[in-house]
This record gives structure tokens, C-alpha cells and sequence, in this order.
């Protein structure tokens, strides 16, 4: 996205947060349907497998309650990329001390492809999933943030609270170690 396309998106935000503050609810409604997929997005490209319509609420529900102590120093999206950021880190805590569940693989799901195009799919998702677990977890979010959410090296470095230098270093590394892996 542009730095324009991103200065009038930020705009909205501003103005949809205004009117929740003022009692708008429909405010708040639209703001969670504007970055609700983006959140999603994000919890699955870090490594999030289940509940993640439950993280993107529980994110959502801590941001509206503490919005005014959001300063503005970031764009209301990145502000919620890093408190979805901290809520995967504690469920990664908090999972680490419980046994391992068996959860649903995404090849037991049907979908509309024929069986060609899911294998041909399956098999590139699982490769680049494959590369992304070899990642460190801040290489995963940082690629994640750049690639997916087309987020600026300020922004990521603001959402996993690092430098932007280092933010390009971990872009970087993630990028070379995918591409050795994926040319394996």
C-alpha cells in the first residue's frame, strides 16, 4: 500500500476511533471489520493453528479497552499487530506448559479445488510453511508484517518492538533462509 493509500486509511481509523469514543457503535464495528483479517492473517503466518477467530477477538477486546491510553506514536493497525504480538507470546507460554492436543491438519478440510489444485496447493503451502517454521519467531513475524500486511520496516519495527534497522536485517535474513530452503 502507498504511504497516501496508508495516510487515509490511518485518517479513517482516527475518525471511526472518535466516534466509538462518542458513543458511535457502529464505529467500532466498522474498525473491527477493517482489521480483523489482517489479524487473522497475521496470528496464522506466526504460527497460530487454532482459535485464532478467539485471538483476534480477545486482540480487538483489549485494544477498544485500553484505547485511551493508544498516544497515536503508531498507526491504530500496527498498535494492534503488537497487541496481538504479546497475546501469541503468552499463549506460547502458557501452551508450552500443557501437554500437546491433537488438532485439525488443513489436508483433513475439503475444499472447492479439485483434487489436483489441492495437492499442487497443499504442497506449496506446506513447503513455505516448512520454511517459515526454520525461521526464528521474530524473523516469522517480520516477514509476516512485510509480506502479508505490506507494513513499512517502522511500522514492523513499532509492532515487535525492535529498531527498523533491525527490522530490515530480520526481513532480510528471513528472506535468504526461505529462498535456500524453497531452491533446496
Amino acid at each position: 500500500m502507498t504511504e497516501a493509500g496508508r495516510g487515509a486509511d490511518d485518517a479513517l481509523d482516527e475518525k471511526l476511533i472518535a466516534a466509538w469514543k462518542a458513543g458511535d457503535q457502529r464505529a467500532a464495528s466498522e474498525l473491527v471489520q477493517r482489521h480483523a483479517p489482517a489479524l487473522a492473517r497475521f496470528a496464522v503466518s506466526c504460527g497460530a493453528r487454532v482459535d485464532i477467530d478467539e485471538l483476534v477477538q480477545d486482540t480487538l477486546v483489549r485494544a477498544f479497552g485500553s484505547l485511551d491510553g493508544f498516544r497515536g506514536d503508531s498507526s491504530f493497525r500496527t498498535w494492534l499487530f503488537t497487541i496481538e504480538r504479546r497475546l501469541l507470546m503468552d499463549r506460547r507460554r502458557s501452551e508450552k506448559r500443557r501437554p500437546p492436543a491433537v488438532e485439525i491438519q488443513e489436508q483433513d478440510v475439503a475444499t472447492e479445488f479439485d483434487p489436483l489444485d489441492d495437492l499442487m496447493a497443499s504442497e506449496a503451502q506446506m513447503r513455505v510453511r516448512s520454511a517459515m517454521d526454520r525461521l526464528t519467531p521474530t524473523q516469522r513475524e517480520v516477514f509476516s508484517l512485510r509480506v502479508t500486511e505490506g507494513l513499512s520496516y517502522r511500522e514492523i519495527a513499532q509492532a515487535v518492538g525492535t529498531t527498523e534497522g533491525a527490522a530490515r536485517v530480520h526481513y532480510h535474513n528471513a528472506m535468504r533462509a526461505i529462498k535456500e530452503f524453497l531452491d533446496a
